[in-house]
């Protein structure tokens, strides 16, 4: 069955883009299937994977004002086993543009629950990368998921900032998609020598107890400089700290099959 995960933080910077692009290099590397949806109008997680973030057709926008189909807005990428719809900076009016809608929340939902015995029935996961805001962008991303990857930054605020994202998620459930679940918790921009990175860390295992993902991802220049070149972390440089962890998340998610509501 293909699942299809959110990774979403409501909160910029906490490597939300960078954790969607390695995860999913990693396990399309390790054989499965993947499909990358940018829903960020940002468009960080095309560009990541070289492709363009202004292709005036193939792109997510298109796709939900339905001027394209599903099979036409899919893009390969350079890397076997995954593939992407990349993202348009027309996606940052769709709010306004669909305001009379009252079924807007569930667009992308219908599009992908059409395709899932059909296009879609190839792929292990569908990753969408969400803006990094409580938007009408991010609520069709939730209504649409299965499950929800959330990074969290081992920084100060960081678990205040979360508890904010936990009650978007209660009501989501409550209304609009009842069976949706976290995950994991990933923590993100890890800094062994600062003691702060630490006391979160133990924090956020105290309150979501097992969700949060065993291995954490460590401050790393490379996972940085490898969007420029068009290349997930993985790729650019597979031998350094940050790609290391991406294929060590790869292997715990690959193992946690059964999610926690």
């Amino acid at each position: 069955m293909t699942t299809t995960i959110s990774v979403i933080n409501q909160k910029g910077g906490v490597g939300k883009t960078t954790t969607v692009i390695n995860l999913a290099a990693s396990l399309s590397i390790m054989g499965q299937n993947n499909l990358v949806i940018d829903l960020d109008p940002q468009g960080n997680a095309t560009t990541g994977f070289g492709k363009s973030n202004s292709n005036e057709e193939k792109n997510i926008y298109n796709l939900l004002i339905k001027k394209i189909n599903l099979n036409q807005a899919i893009q390969k990428t350079n890397i076997e086993n995954l593939d992407i719809i990349g993202s348009h900076v027309n996606l940052s009016g769709l709010e306004v543009e669909t305001a009379s809608d009252s079924k807007r929340a569930f667009v992308l939902k219908e599009i992908l629950s059409s395709e899932k015995f059909g296009l879609l029935k190839k792929y292990d996961n569908i990753f969408i990368d969400c803006p990094p805001s409580l938007s009408l962008l991010t609520i069709m991303s939730l209504v649409a998921s299965d499950e929800l990857l959330v990074p969290l930054q081992t920084e100060f605020f960081a678990l205040e900032g979360i508890t904010q994202l936990v009650k978007t998620i209660d009501r989501i459930k409550e209304n609009l998609n009842p069976t949706l679940s976290i995950r994991g918790i990933l923590l993100t921009m890890f800094d062994k020598r600062n003691k702060l990175s630490s006391e979160v860390d133990r924090e956020a295992r105290n309150y979501f107890k097992d969700k949060v993902y065993k291995t954490v991802i460590q401050r790393n220049v490379r996972l940085s400089e490898a969007p420029s070149h068009g290349l997930p972390c993985v790729l650019y440089d597979k031998s350094c700290v940050g790609s290391k962890s991406y294929f060590k998340l790869a292997e715990e998610f690959k193992n946690n099959l059964v999610s926690v509501a």
